[in-house]
């Protein structure tokens, strides 16, 4: 990891960890988390949002006076838009879309769940989902969420991020492992 990577995910670290326990002590983790929806909803819309979290143009009376109305607009806890104002405050709004991969994790960890990024070729029906999700339960004991996407060229199979670790059955896998044993061959 880069070193500014590094320190803005720290920074979106401690952030996310105060968030964390301020929600869970107040038992508002349900009111973080569909907070987290609508941030991360506004992220991927908006490109004025996201230019308000990293632009260096606005002052931060300017940062914050729209984080502030923008947290009353998208009906945010105000554990969530009192961190937000604060964060731009402090010039630190850039680590928001780290801020909530961070708050995520935390709230899975918490609720004993954790997330798997599945890619397929095609669409995964409703029995293949529950089948791999039931599968993936028993081989890491927590219950597991499926964000799942479609790559068509994968060809056929799976490929499947837990955490640190992949298992990757995908036909194009194993079409490019027998071309690398046979160029070592001849």
């Amino acid at each position: 990891m880069s070193e500014p990577a590094s320190i803005s995910s720290g920074i979106a670290q401690r952030y996310a960890t105060a968030v964390f326990e301020l929600a869970k002590d107040q038992k508002k983790l349900s009111a973080v988390e569909s907070d987290l929806d609508s941030l991360e909803a506004a992220l991927a819309q908006s490109g004025d949002f996201r230019n308000l979290l990293s632009s260096p143009v606005y002052t931060r009376e300017e940062q914050a006076d729209a984080i502030s109305a923008l947290s009353a607009k998208m009906s945010l806890s105000p554990i969530m838009g009192n961190t937000l104002v604060l964060m731009a405050s402090k010039r630190r709004l850039f680590v928001v879309p780290q801020l909530v991969r961070a708050l995520r994790e935390a709230i899975a960890e918490d609720k004993g769940e954790v997330s798997a990024e599945v890619v397929s070729a095609k669409a995964l029906t409703k029995a293949q989902d529950e089948k791999l999700a039931k599968t993936l339960k028993a081989r890491f004991g927590k219950t597991v969420k499926i964000n799942a996407t479609v790559d068509e060229t994968l060809i056929g199979g799976l490929v499947v991020k837990v955490g640190s670790k992949m298992i990757d059955t995908s036909i194009r896998s194993q079409l490019d492992s027998l071309q690398n044993a046979m160029k070592e061959v001849g």
